[in-house]
């Protein structure tokens, strides 16, 4: 139907320029009412097209045969192009194509199938199988975002219209050095990444060069900085990694709701009595994970503290205890190796408990110190020469992003600027 009223629109055209004697001018501008349309490398003035999404439990060989495709051919392409496009990560709800000529004399067919808004990749049909993946050019465009928080850091990004991914990935970056739990009104964030568009349109968050969040009146930076064989690329204004020996939390929770004390009034036992811990208030189930990597020492129970988990650190004379918990991860036992990050149980309410909660503590030198407040030693600092490199490199953009103003947090004050950089083919 689009191609039939062009096609008149375009008659119209030519015929009302012959009467005027300029036809040569008129056919160009009929030519443009019928603008090609380029699908996936396929133009429309030579192509048709058919689309849909992919079903739950649908793949290839539901799909091709409705549109004449034969399963010898389905099986060729899934079987000898594995090494370019494994078919059985095809997932439901991504849109396809099925692209076949005007001309009905041709015989081809293909199929594309869209991965994301970047990868597509095309199953051409025609005397042979063919398979190729393709990539759309990916425009970086450098942004600047800033703002106080008055709730919650993640209100403060999305009340701005900032992509989710850069909230996960800020929050991915200071893991090891500020609970986000724990953010107080007045605190600030500022920084500068790069976005990705393919025409125009935004498909996600490219590197962050920079961060500066401002918790408690203390400036928190985070630069970029490639160095070769390092698996971590962010360092403060000094040169120490963000990576620290220890996570700032075990768990993704939902509040505090009680802090390290020497004097705490114990709600089960009705009397005063040191906590020397942080409880984490979070429902039954939530996974808890080792702060640090190490050895488990004990996995138990251990009388008030109910089941609980004790990990020696590899760097330092550090502990950590992780009580109250429901159930033990699988493999959590006397002796075993624990990574940072890696699941060692869940959240329960077992031992002296009102509620679910998680109860953590560390012990440095075997003593008891408050989780919220100690210094964790930095993972891999730069020194010497590499850091004289370090500072001067990252002396340009640590000026941009001190001189950034701090805005309110409102969706219509966002402090976004737009600078193309470049251009990348990734065909």
């Amino acid at each position: 139907m689009r191609k039939t009223i062009l096609f008149f629109l375009s008659t119209l055209l030519l015929s009302a320029c012959m009467e005027n004697n300029i036809q040569e001018e008129c056919e160009d501008e009929a030519y443009v009412q019928q603008e090609t349309r380029d699908y996936y490398g396929f133009p429309s003035s030579t192509y048709s097209v058919d689309s849909g999404f992919v079903k739950r439990d649908e793949g290839l060989i539901h799909i091709l045969p409705a549109f004449g495709i034969d399963y010898v051919s389905i099986v060729t392409a899934a079987e000898n192009f594995k090494n370019v496009f494994d078919v059985r990560s095809i997932k439901p709800g991504k849109p396809y194509f099925i692209i076949t000529p005007i001309d009905t004399l041709k015989q081809e067919k293909h199929f594309v199938y869209v991965k994301d808004p970047i990868e597509y990749v095309v199953f051409s049909f025609t005397d042979s199988v063919d398979v190729r993946l393709h990539k759309k050019p990916v425009t970086l465009k450098e942004k600047e975002s800033s703002g106080f928080i008055t709730s919650s850091l993640w209100s403060s990004f999305i009340d701005q219209g900032l992509n989710p991914a850069l909230f996960a990935e800020v929050v991915r970056l200071y893991q090891w050095t500020i609970d986000f739990f724990d953010v107080k009104d007045g605190d600030s964030f500022r920084v500068i990444y790069d976005e990705k568009f393919v025409e125009d349109e935004s498909v996600g968050i490219g590197n962050i060069k920079a961060i500066l969040f401002n918790h408690k009146e203390h400036d928190y930076y985070a630069f970029r900085y490639d160095i070769e064989d390092k698996d971590f690329v962010y360092y403060t204004e000094k040169g120490e990694s963000l990576k620290r020996l220890l996570l700032s939390a075990p768990l993704e929770y939902r509040r505090i709701s009680s802090r390290f004390s020497n004097r705490r009034f114990h709600p089960v036992l009705k009397y005063y009595r040191p906590h020397h811990g942080v409880d984490y208030a979070a429902p039954r189930g939530t996974p808890v994970v080792s702060t640090g990597s190490g050895t488990v020492t004990f996995a138990g129970r251990s009388g008030g503290a109910g089941n609980m988990v004790k990990i020696r650190h590899h760097a330092g004379d550090i502990e950590t205890r992780y009580l109250h918990l429901h159930r033990f991860a699988p493999g959590i036992r006397k002796g075993a190796k624990v990574s940072q990050g890696q699941k060692i149980g869940e959240v329960g309410s077992t031992g002296l408990s009102t509620g679910p909660h998680l109860d953590y503590r560390v012990y440095i030198r075997g003593k008891a110190v408050n989780p919220l407040g100690i210094d964790i030693p930095t993972a891999d600092p730069l020194s010497g020469d590499s850091l004289q490199v370090y500072l001067e490199t990252i002396a340009t953009i640590k000026d941009q992003i001190d001189k950034m103003t701090l805005l309110e947090q409102s969706a219509s004050q966002s402090d976004s600027t737009d600078i193309e950089l470049e251009l990348s083919s990734l065909e």
